[in-house]
């Protein structure tokens, strides 16, 4: 392994830039000029004040041979979503990487909820007209209940003067340890269950109440409550305010960095600050703008050159913009060697920047259709509901050759392997079934390659299709079961094809009407917003 210093790769050092904001006080760079600050010290105060009301250790001798587990101040500006300052944050974390396996750490694993299961429930309480709000549990790791034996230093600045040379054996969890997500976790949804929830098999972090009439969703991580009418609603939050500090933030409006508004027609999510701070940091704040997210001729290849010298702020700029919107996907698939080693003759950085300039409403429909596509040495994707479920990655085809196009064998492999990756995700089907919502029509796959629908409900072999895994041909069983029905679709309607190619505008020379007409159904879905 080589390292960035050893490879003379250094990443930039990050300047905060609150010392040029009037009024706030910066974040400090040691514990001493915290303490001198009346801010930072009051949100020091505050954090430590609640570890010891929540009894979060006993202090010990330290244990002979022990590992003493060490931490250190964090601080932060909290901040509303208008960017304004909300308070000053001050937190106690541990050095998780002091921890020893098997000492004071073993299980470390813990659900995170799918971006699809946020999806579908906020579209069914807006399709029902039920109350969304976010929960706030403060100081929520602390609430974890630990299995081992962990000790740590006391806070540093918070020595208790009478023993000093004592260490802390907790008995909450505390941040920074590897476990407390997991510990987390587990205490909360322990207690989600004594209220009549049930864990969502489809997602672990979805938990699902229903008692006659009455429903509720609830979604683990920043805490998402909607119910079947207001005063279920506030009994479960009354419930989960006997048992943790938790805080009604009222109707949902930020989570998970995404920022949610109400539209007439529905919820409007999107990520403005964070896509506003990719230019900042790309350097092209004031550059103008395009009408389509990628180039519609570029091909970048990783054999176009020798990789760049330096590919940290090429890497940097793919990483954040795969958490952008779904339609600019196509161009991290584009992106050759985003994760590696970028060419240095193809034109990386310029058609990244491209990428930058480019959010999802209500729908009535009970049906759930998907649109496949694969490019070849590209991508294969997947449209969901609403669209619920984008998806979009780069093919890998299981040959004996190089894949990329040269085998013949490649398009009927792809073409088939598209089709199945968007069967596999249909894991929908069961998490409406969960929610009580389950569909009474079977799931439509769209696709524009006659071959791929006959191999889908024919058991057809030949030569071009004898080497595709016999694991691909799940898609007939459910086929057969009445789950899936592969249909042709001409490709002037294939709304994927946003995932696999650089689409024009509608103001685009009448020279490429499929196109044009692909992005203007696309649009129409809830897919794009140019």
């Amino acid at each position: 392994m080589v390292t960035r210093r050893e490879a003379g790769v250094l990443r930039p050092a990050a300047f905060s830039t609150a010392a040029a904001e009037p009024g706030i006080s910066p974040v400090p760079s040691s514990v001493r000029d915290a303490l001198a600050d009346p801010h930072w010290r009051r949100a020091m105060e505050e954090e430590y004040t609640a570890l010891l009301a929540n009894q979060t250790w006993d202090l010990v001798p330290p244990p002979p041979g022990g590992n003493v587990v060490t931490g250190k101040w964090i601080w932060t500006h909290k901040r509303r979503a208008d960017g304004t300052l909300d308070r000053y944050k001050a937190r106690w974390v541990l050095r998780g990487f002091t921890q020893r396996p098997g000492v004071d750490y073993d299980e470390t694993f813990s659900p995170v909820v799918k971006p699809a299961t946020v999806r579908t429930v906020l579209s069914l309480a807006l399709s029902r007209s039920w109350p969304v709000h976010q929960l706030d549990v403060k100081n929520a790791f602390l609430h974890g209940i630990l299995t081992e034996t962990v000790y740590c230093s006391q806070p540093a600045g918070f020595v208790d003067p009478t023993r000093p040379d004592m260490v802390c054996r907790l008995n909450k969890s505390l941040y920074g340890l590897k476990q407390a997500p997991r510990a987390w976790y587990s205490r909360f949804a322990t207690f989600l269950v004594t209220l009549g929830f049930t864990e969502a098999k489809s997602d672990t972090s979805l938990f699902i109440y229903r008692h006659g009439d009455e429903m509720a969703y609830l979604l683990l991580y920043d805490i998402v409550l909607t119910a079947s009418s207001p005063s279920l609603l506030q009994r479960i939050i009354t419930s989960l305010q006997q048992e943790f500090a938790m805080k009604d933030l009222g109707v949902l409006h930020h989570f998970l960095g995404v920022t949610v508004e109400p539209r007439p027609s529905g919820l409007l999510l999107h990520r403005r600050r964070y896509t506003l701070d990719i230019p900042e940091r790309a350097g092209m704040a004031n550059c103008n703008p395009r009408s389509t997210p990628v180039d519609t001729r570029a091909k970048l290849s990783e054999d176009a050159g020798p990789p760049l010298a330096d590919p940290t702020a090429y890497r940097s700029l793919a990483g954040r913009t795969s958490h952008m919107r779904f339609s600019v996907s196509v161009f991290i698939c584009m992106i050759p060697g985003s994760r590696t080693s970028p060419p240095e003759a193809s034109p990386p950085l310029p058609s990244g920047h491209r990428g930058l300039r480019p959010l999802s409403h209500r729908s009535s429909s009970a049906e759930l259709v998907v649109y496949t596509d694969a490019g070849r040495a590209g991508c294969r994707t997947l449209v969901g509901p609403r669209p619920a479920t984008p998806s979009s990655r780069a093919a890998t085809l299981s040959l004996g050759r190089p894949s990329g196009g040269r085998s013949s064998l490649a398009p009927a492999e792809a073409e088939y392997r598209a089709v199945a990756n968007g069967v596999a995700r249909l894991r929908l089907r069961q998490l409406l079934a969960e929610l009580h919502g389950p569909l009474a029509k079977s799931t439509l796959v769209y696709r524009d390659n006659v071959g791929a629908v006959y191999l889908s409900t024919n058991p057809v072999q030949h030569r071009r299709t004898k080497h595709v895994e016999i694991d691909l041909h799940f898609v007939r069983d459910r086929v057969a079961i009445g789950d899936v029905r592969v249909l042709h679709v001409p490709t002037t309607s294939r709304l994927a094809d946003i995932f696999t190619k650089g689409l024009p505008s509608r103001s685009s020379p009448s020279s490429v009407p499929a196109s044009t007409s692909r992005v203007a159904r696309v649009e129409s879905a809830g897919g794009v917003t140019p």
